[in-house]
């Protein structure tokens, strides 16, 4: 990994969580935090986000409606889902809609949380790598493509 800090956006009603979030990973991590679905959309229409950790049961949004709101805008963050209830139906439906790359229950574990953050950075590096290895290909074959028209109209 680089020096680069991964970013990590962090999504919770319950206030204390956001606290004691920030407080184990604001060293390792550039920690952003949200009170609301709607608090952390705005983050991330400012912030390029690695990571979106979020709670399920929030008001007004679940973690899962959030997930699959900000997939059309925000498809590239790799995302958490945190839940303190054994609700099989919303890890379902984050799986399938939310597009989570894991989920986790609370309270969380620091050390369980954190190889999770680091395996989730480590799929989005190797995504990234893989669109640009992509772009590089397509770059290829239109030159390619050129040079075969030229060499037969030639």
């Amino acid at each position: 990994m680089s020096d680069k800090k991964i970013k990590v956006l962090y999504v919770d009603d319950e206030e204390n969580n956001l606290i004691s979030f920030k407080a184990n990973f604001r060293i390792k991590y550039q920690v952003y935090t949200a009170l609301s679905g709607e608090e952390a959309i705005k983050i991330l229409d400012q912030k390029e986000i690695d990571i979106i950790i979020t709670d399920q049961r929030m008001p007004h949004m679940t973690g899962v409606e959030f997930l699959e709101s900000i997939i059309p805008k925000h498809p590239d963050p790799m995302r958490i889902l945190l839940t303190g209830y054994a609700d099989m139906s919303a890890v379902v439906d984050a799986v399938n809609k939310g597009k989570i790359f894991h989920y986790l229950s609370k309270p969380w574990d620091e050390d369980e949380l954190d190889i999770t953050i680091t395996r989730a950075y480590d799929v989005l590096n190797k995504k990234r790598e893989i669109e640009v290895m992509n772009k590089k290909l397509e770059t290829s074959n239109d030159q390619l493509e050129f040079m075969l028209r030229q060499k037969l109209l030639s």
